[in-house]
């Protein structure tokens, strides 16, 4: 495990980094864990763009994901009406209070000690977060699909790899699953880029900063069945729809279509023989031509047609399936 360990000394506590290291512990000292994605953002230029490009007003309540020691945080709490922060590590947990109680700000810091994957979503108007490229994904299929209510933004920094995936359109090299989730309900926009030397310890990579803004309207579609139509589209997203969907697996498993009166599974409308389920298949790929396109360069729009013509003909998908 890649460890980066730090000691201040009175010789140094005018770097940025190292100042805010040593409120981590008692003695001064913390090991920061590359594995983890702990790198700190010190580069006070920066953390000014970002709280400035987010938009924060003194009227708006911040989430902020992964603080580790609050140089993020601070700036957050002098802009904001308030922050709540939420943290896995209980070292940078007790770094970030002790910060935010010397500047005056305690009173307006909500720290929750939980990983934010398994914590109940709360409210706030802005999500702005350094965010550990480990968790991503699931972090912002987490911020757009469970929040308790609507927010109005979220400005995040990513790895720069990642972050132009999920600003890919179709037919980028990058598109796939997660950007069709999110830009089904939210809109993806390039803030900058962030040097790799602007962190410590010093990632391999560059990082961007991304703002991701939901739509006011989404379109009127079962998200759970979203998801799991375009799992099935975008686990081989390179071959043709046709191709995926003739699989005789994934024929086998959208043969028992959800019961929606009911509740439960039951076999295709009137026991149907394979033979003639997948000519049904066929039928709908062929429709409007499909069979031959590919989901990585369908947009949107399309990929929501070609689910409604499934669901026209009684064919449904379920994430809980793996569909």
């Amino acid at each position: 495990m890649a460890l980066l360990l730090i000691k201040s000394r009175p010789s140094n506590l005018t770097n940025p980094a190292v100042r805010a290291l040593r409120f981590a512990s008692s003695d001064g000292r913390i090991q920061l864990h590359k594995s983890k994605g702990q790198h700190i953002l010190t580069n006070p230029r920066v953390l000014d763009a970002i709280v400035r490009r987010s938009g924060v007003g003194p009227s708006d309540t911040v989430l902020e994901i992964g603080p580790g020691t609050g140089n993020l945080t601070l700036r957050l709490l002098e802009a904001s009406r308030r922050v709540v922060a939420v943290e896995v590590d209980r070292r940078m947990v007790d770094a970030l209070s002790r910060r935010a109680e010397e500047r005056g700000f305690r009173d307006r810091l909500e720290v929750i000690h939980d990983d934010f994957l398994k914590t109940k979503m709360p409210s706030f108007d802005l999500c702005i977060s350094n965010i550990p490229y480990m968790i991503s994904s699931p972090l912002i299929m987490k911020l757009l699909f469970e929040s308790v209510r609507p927010f109005k933004r979220a400005t995040l920094l990513l790895q720069k790899e990642f972050a132009h995936r999920l600003l890919a359109k179709p037919g980028n090299p990058g598109f796939n699953r997660l950007a069709v989730n999110v830009k089904l309900v939210a809109g993806v926009e390039f803030v900058m880029n962030v040097s790799k030397r602007d962190f410590v310890p010093c990632p391999k990579v560059d990082s961007t900063v991304v703002t991701i803004t939901p739509k006011l309207e989404t379109p009127n579609v079962d998200l759970e069945e979203w998801r799991a139509f375009t799992r099935t589209c975008f686990n081989t997203k390179n071959k043709t729809v046709g191709a995926i969907f003739k699989q005789k697996r994934l024929l086998e498993l959208l043969r028992r279509s959800e019961d929606r009166d009911g509740g439960g599974y039951v076999e295709s409308e009137d026991g149907v023989e394979m033979g003639l389920f997948k000519d049904r298949i066929i039928g709908v790929l062929k429709q409007e031509g499909f069979e031959e396109r590919r989901p990585s360069k369908m947009g949107i729009e399309e990929l929501l047609h070609l689910l409604e013509l499934f669901n026209q003909v009684g064919i449904f998908f379920n994430e809980r399936r793996k569909i």
